[in-house]
């Protein structure tokens, strides 16, 4: 039997886990993601993701891919592996790609979501999700912001300084900033991320909203290539990796 060569899309709450890749000693998705379907093959296999996520850090769009020798039907994998996971993780859809599909070098575009609460009350059932920060913030100067994060550009200010990439450039299409009552929602789409790219850029336009920082201080920062000219990380919980598109 030939091997086939799997694209997997994934939804996890990322809340008790130390993030996507395999860490010694740590629960992470990807360790999950590795014993279920070696458990269903009867075989070690790896199972390779597009997003580092972080702990903390949940998705209803992350991809991965997986090579098998079974003659399980594509159609019937999404079922059968996530029969095999934790409950806070789902495969929603598998399809057969060619070989030699590059999970992280075939992607196109990303989108990341950032949610905050700004209501009187802790949202307890929501709480996991998003970053509570219940004071007043200005939208429109955060959307302001955003629109001078949009182009290719050097993102180094906004890369953690654990990111050893040889570049820093990369490509924001859109930044976001949505109300809607007591919630707030950044969408951040660019063709890749640095690590911790957009909890920074959400730390920073935090501070504009607070009136800490204007929306010209975007340009200075990006031109300053320095990550403490930023406004601080924002909190894990709050990011979602909504999808990647190929």
């Amino acid at each position: 039997m030939s091997r086939r060569c799997i694209k997997l899309t994934i939804q996890y709450d990322g809340f008790d886990y130390h993030g996507w890749q395999v860490q010694r000693g740590k629960r992470t998705i990807q360790d999950e993601l590795n014993i279920a379907v070696s458990s269903l093959l009867g075989c070690s296999v790896a199972v390779h993701g597009a997003s580092r996520t972080d702990a903390g850090v949940s998705a209803l769009g992350q991809a991965a891919v997986v090579e098998i020798d079974s003659p399980i039907p594509t159609e019937n994998l999404a079922r059968a592996i996530s029969g095999k996971l934790p409950p806070d993780i789902v495969v929603t859809e598998a399809v057969e790609v060619r070989t030699g599909f590059d999970i992280i070098g075939d992607a196109k575009r990303k989108l990341y979501r950032y949610t905050i609460c700004t209501g009187t009350s802790r949202p307890v059932l929501d709480v996991r999700h998003c970053w509570y920060l219940p004071r007043n913030l200005d939208v429109t100067q955060m959307n302001a912001a955003g629109e001078r994060l949009v182009g290719t550009k050097d993102f180094k200010s906004f890369a953690a300084a654990a990111d050893k990439r040889t570049t820093s450039v990369r490509t924001i299409y859109r930044c976001d900033v949505t109300p809607d009552g007591e919630w707030i929602y950044v969408d951040v789409e660019g063709n890749s991320f640095l690590y911790n790219m957009v909890r920074n850029i959400v730390g920073t336009l935090v501070e504009v909203g607070a009136a800490r920082m204007s929306p010209g201080k975007i340009d200075e920062i990006i031109g300053a290539k320095d990550r403490t000219t930023a406004g601080p990380i924002a909190p894990a919980a709050g990011l979602c990796l909504m999808w990647i598109k190929y």
